[in-house]
């Protein structure tokens, strides 16, 4: 990825939902301008939910989602369906797609009613309005329900098409805006060393997306970012000698050498610290971590990643982090993992989960697992919480960001 993009895990997803053939990827493809979607007459040609990113003024960068339809039949529906409800997890908005020759029915009740459940902004699109008869059937009958927002569109003959556009742009409420990575926690002229191991889990070639965005941040903060690996780490604070860094920020598997090397009057943290703040977990992630004094034989782990890749032999996730608990708790835990979208509907069989930092997905999404576990009764951390934790310096790891809160108390 390069470095001017704008990753998926920020952009505004708008998801398309409905009942098969209510014009879903016509709309889609309408608003988008361009083919992104199969569109037929066919019941069911929209099999599995497809995502394309780009621009859409006057959004910005967003992710469109359209999904199979709602109605779907079958035990192969059943799957599809199942799948549409996994997209309401990542979608900030939901566009509802009714046929406005046929109206509302309980497939599109039931929508609206998941759209409200999951607190999810919506629109309904009554889209075909091209084969009304007149514009009187454009309004609903006396005794209907009344909803928040709606407009009839025509994917044919693009009707209200860009006023359906200037309505999505305003579907999202200005709601107080989470933190940014670190530009906050330095000034302007700070020098901030950034410490990335590469060894065989690094990519090749290029730096992981947390690297890149923390670097961006401070660059547009006028700080001055070094970066080097943990085997140059102290000869380049001898060479900064007798300055001092302002802030080192670490690969969290690299969190306990760093320490050793980097003095206790430096503050110090970790990329996958910064993007459980980022991301609105962290205070979650802090609660949580604390479960790992309480596991006991018998009780089992969740390693969760947002991504997915290939496995290393000694990866993060699978390999680490297990090795470690195992040798912090002293006893026979079960450890699972899942990657990508394969996220557990059920977390009850958990004692924790453990999650990746979670730069591949939205906001959105990240906030829902998190609510998950904690509607369960299961606590949920990260992963540099976790090793912060493990090493005996989770305090010392989050205490400039405690003293930015405290700054902002006052």
């Amino acid at each position: 990825m390069s470095m001017n993009e704008t990753p998926s895990g920020e952009r505004i997803h708008i998801g398309f939902f409905g009942r098969r053939n209510a014009g879903k990827s016509s709309l889609v493809n309408a608003i988008t301008n361009q083919e992104l979607a199969v569109v037929s007459d066919t019941l069911g040609t929209t099999t599995d939910p497809v995502m394309k990113s780009m621009e859409l003024l006057p959004l910005g960068p967003v992710v469109i989602i359209d999904t199979p339809g709602f109605d779907d039949e079958g035990e192969l529906g059943k799957l599809r369906v199942k799948k549409t409800k996994q997209i309401l997890n990542k979608t900030d908005i939901a566009v509802l797609v009714c046929d406005a020759s046929i109206g509302m029915g309980e497939c599109e009740n039931e929508l609206l009613e998941m759209f409200k459940k999951k607190g999810i902004p919506y629109i309904i699109a009554n889209n075909k309005s091209d084969l009304l008869e007149n514009e009187g059937s454009k309004s609903r009958p006396e005794g209907d329900k009344d909803y928040d927002i709606e407009i009839y569109v025509s994917s044919v003959n693009r009707e209200n098409i860009e006023e359906f556009k200037n309505i999505l742009a305003t579907l999202l409420k200005d709601e107080e805006k989470r933190f940014p990575l670190v530009s906050d926690l330095v000034e302007k002229g700070d020098i901030v060393v950034l410490v990335i191991p590469i060894d065989e889990s690094a990519p090749k070639g290029r730096l992981i997306l947390p690297q890149q965005q923390v670097i961006r941040d401070l660059l547009e903060k006028g700080a001055y970012p070094l970066c080097t690996k943990e085997t140059e780490l102290s000869d380049l604070l001898k060479k900064l000698s007798p300055a001092k860094p302002d802030l080192v920020i670490t690969d969290s598997q690299a969190f306990a050498e760093v320490s050793k090397i980097v003095g206790d009057d430096i503050p110090l943290t970790s990329f996958s610290i910064l993007m459980a703040r980022y991301k609105g977990y962290l205070d979650t992630a802090l609660e949580g971590v604390h479960k790992i004094d309480e596991l006991k034989d018998g009780d089992k782990v969740l390693i969760a990643e947002g991504c997915t890749h290939h496995r290393q032999c000694n990866d993060i996730g699978t390999v680490k982090i297990p090795r470690w608990l195992l040798e912090y708790t002293k006893k026979d835990i079960q450890i699972e993992s899942c990657q990508g979208r394969d996220f557990p509907e059920d977390l009850s069989p958990y004692s924790l989960v453990i999650h990746c930092g979670g730069c591949m997905l939205n906001e959105r999404e990240v906030k829902y697992r998190m609510n998950m576990s904690v509607e369960e009764g299961v606590p949920f951390t990260n992963y540099g919480t976790v090793i912060a934790y493990m090493k005996g310096i989770l305090d010392r790891s989050t205490e400039i960001i405690t003293m930015q809160k405290k700054v902002k108390l006052i």
